[in-house]
């Protein structure tokens, strides 16, 4: 309805543009001008003469001059009185042709190249469109550059955080590799890979994503990142009392405006105290006994012990340690649907704690599962 009544406004504007030129007559110029002119002339000539200021001889000369005057003048105004009676024809002409053909024209161009029936689209739907479009054509133009350039390594640090954050999280390691490959080792650079190994394996800490923390510490042993994730490979091992040591060093040392600090105090409130067999998980004793059993039993004793964590938190959600745990053990699983449902479950729980939920989010952002 409102697009119907912008194209008629439209329509309207240019019809008038088209008609307003048309109905202002023409002025008649010189010819009826001239005409008043002298006759303006013959009356002063008599006026003149019969107040003595000219002799009869001149006075009927001039008369005679002006008069001839006269008549050519209103010779030459009669084509031209023609002409703008003709031209008044050509005014209505063009008027109608424009009322006809304009609006006509107009319709028949827009049922031929138009889409009546196309639905709106919002202008937010449509920036958001445009924008995935160009995302994913600045990431093909950079592929494609790759492909033909594999040893710009400048080329990989540009792609390899853009893998990280769309979860392409295989091409984000081979993107890093490829970074240690063409610029060489550096702290930041070793511990960018082993934290994409760490979230490719879905929060598990591997010995080569530990390996090269280690390596990232030994050159820079401030590295906040290289420290969070062995910590956590400290915890995966069964060894609470190092995670907690490492962790509690990291936070004693960080800016208090440091971006990752509430991870790190989350962390550390999880692991001190080694709580795990009070809460209904397994305990660092747990962890060892299972590493030595063989795999068929060992993951039977792993399920054992997250299905007691969960029925436990299904009585009582309040733990929000107890529902990180279960959140970690269902990704050393293998299970992140059910990781996911575990998280979901968590903050259902505790919907009414904003703190714990807090808790919750940060967990689930340092487990590599996402907000």
């Amino acid at each position: 309805m409102m697009l119907g009544l912008v194209l008629a406004l439209m329509m309207g504007v240019a019809v008038l543009a088209v008609l307003w030129p048309l109905s202002r007559a023409r002025t008649i110029e010189a010819a009826g001008s001239d005409v008043a002119v002298y006759r303006e002339q013959l009356v002063e000539i008599e006026r003149d003469r019969a107040t003595g200021m000219i002799p009869d001889a001149e006075a009927e000369a001039a008369r005679v001059e002006v008069s001839r005057r006269l008549l050519g003048a209103a010779e030459a105004l009669k084509p031209r009185s023609a002409e703008a009676s003709s031209g008044v024809w050509r005014r209505r002409a063009t008027a109608i042709a424009a009322l006809v053909l304009i609006p006509a024209g107009a319709g028949l161009t827009y049922l031929a190249l138009g889409s009546p029936d196309l639905p709106g689209q919002p202008l937010s739907a449509r920036s958001l469109e445009q924008g995935d479009r160009s995302l994913a054509g600045l990431i093909g133009r950079v592929e494609s550059h790759l492909e033909r350039n594999p040893e710009d390594g400048r080329g990989w640090e540009v792609i390899a955080p853009v893998y990280m954050r769309l979860g392409r999280y295989d091409d984000a390691v081979r993107a890093y590799r490829n970074i240690l490959r063409t610029l060489g080792e550096t702290s930041e650079r070793q511990a960018s890979l082993a934290e994409a190994l760490v979230v490719q394996a879905n929060g598990v800490v591997t010995a080569e994503a530990r390996t090269l923390f280690e390596q990232s510490v030994a050159e820079d042993s401030d590295n906040p990142r290289a420290q969070f994730y062995l910590g956590l490979a400290a915890e995966q091992d069964g060894r609470p009392a190092d995670a907690a040591q490492t962790w509690r060093a990291l936070a004693a040392r960080a800016p208090a405006d440091a971006p990752w600090l509430p991870a790190v105090r989350q962390a550390l409130a999880r692991v001190e105290g080694d709580t795990g067999r009070a809460n209904g998980g397994p305990s660092a004793d747990d962890i060892a006994a299972a590493a030595k059993m063989p795999s068929d039993e060992r993951e039977r004793m792993v399920r054992a012990m997250v299905d007691r964590l969960a029925a436990r938190l299904h009585d009582d959600g309040s733990d929000v340690d107890g529902w990180l745990r279960l959140v970690r053990a269902h990704l050393v699983l293998g299970e992140r649907d059910k990781a996911r449902a575990a998280a979901d479950d968590a903050r259902r729980a505790l919907k009414d704690s904003p703190d714990k939920l807090r808790r919750i989010d940060d967990g689930v952002k340092t487990f590599g599962l996402g907000g």
